[in-house]
């Protein structure tokens, strides 16, 4: 039976340091887009009442029911007009629910993260696309994995400048975004130093951190700012070599082509491309949810690659990655947890 976490309310002191019996049961309500009544519960400390609708990730949806289609569907590559034709909803409609599911699984794919084992190995590159025009807006994608697990730790967008063949239509072109919008920026520095940082949450107890790259010459300095130069073991690989499977990098280069195949943003000669840099970035967060959680490492594994890490005992259904809310950090509820216990405590009880 659920046991509500804590009162939603950040201004009750039940918020966060509840107490076992902090509330009672208050009744139910016949909501119209469920079959069955939802248990409604009174907070005893601030009288306000809530109910185990309140703690779901669908909370105040109108149509909950159109949330796992829609998540499919953006997750293995068909774009939001076609999304929005076949769940049968307005284009508007759907990319309200594609930014709301999308900033929900970002804050999901934080809280089930945890520390890498000692043999871990990262693997970094990076992935180029572009936002609503190809010659004049270019766009950085920074991925880094796990190789053994094929884990994808982290992954965003950064603009960088326009290069490559300048034709006299293409540099018009330029000179137009830049009378418009101002020069472009340059932040993929700033991207890849943020996606490092993500890494070396993960690994902050062990002595040795082995990092896989190709030879571009800010890799090296921006690795030890973010591992540590004592403990960081650099290994590069020529970018030159042919992308085969005996490849060392490998691993990262095959995750970047299954992220363009199962991305329609990503896709090289595609009108799906995102109009806004962090629309891509939402789409980079819901496929990650995706690859780490749902999907098999390989066709012929029975493990997703968080299940071979211990991020979570299984792999999850798309239902239960939208099920709970996640905006209370690792005290948020855990997804495969049907009582409402916390991802800190159900952690604890496993390790027990």
């Amino acid at each position: 039976m659920f046991r509500p976490p804590r009162c939603p309310y950040r201004a009750c002191p039940q918020h966060r340091r509840p107490d076992p019996a902090f509330c009672v049961r208050f009744g139910r309500y016949h909501p119209s887009c469920r079959p069955r009544p939802v248990q409604r519960y009174r907070c005893n400390t601030c009288r306000r009442t809530f109910s185990r609708q309140t703690f779901r990730a669908d909370y105040r949806d109108r149509r909950p029911d159109l949330n796992r289609a829609l998540f499919l569907s953006m997750a293995t590559g068909i774009g939001l007009r076609q999304t929005a034709r076949n769940i049968d909803l307005s284009l508007p409609a759907t990319e309200q629910k594609f930014r709301k599911i999308a900033r929900h699984l970002r804050r999901l794919n934080l809280n089930l993260r945890g520390p890498l084992p000692s043999d871990a190995v990262f693997q970094f590159d990076e992935l180029e696309t572009f936002e609503a025009r190809r010659n004049t807006r270019p766009l950085s994608v920074p991925v880094l994995i796990e190789r053994e697990t094929r884990y994808l730790v982290w992954a965003e967008a950064a603009p960088i400048r326009p290069r490559g063949k300048m034709t006299k239509a293409r540099k018009r072109a330029i000179r137009a975004e830049e009378r418009r919008f101002g020069p472009r920026k340059d932040l993929s520095e700033r991207s890849v130093r943020r996606t490092l940082r993500r890494g070396a949450e993960l690994v902050t107890g062990l002595s040795c951190v082995t990092f896989q790259s190709d030879e571009k010459s800010s890799y090296p300095r921006l690795a030890r700012e973010a591992f540590g130069a004592s403990r960081l073991l650099h290994v590069k690989t020529h970018s030159k070599l042919p992308r085969m499977s005996w490849n060392p990098l490998f691993p990262i280069n095959h995750t970047e082509a299954m992220a363009r195949d199962s991305m329609s943003r990503l896709r090289r000669q595609s009108w799906l491309a995102s109009k806004k840099r962090r629309y891509l970035d939402l789409g980079l967060q819901m496929w990650m949810a995706y690859r780490n959680l749902v999907r098999r490492r390989f066709n012929w594994d029975e493990e997703s690659p968080a299940q071979l890490l211990g991020f979570c005992e299984r792999r999850m259904r798309p239902g239960e990655l939208l099920s709970w809310r996640q905006d209370w950090g690792r005290e948020s509820i855990h997804p495969l947890s049907r009582r409402g216990v916390p991802i800190s405590r159900r952690g604890e009880r496993r390790a027990a």
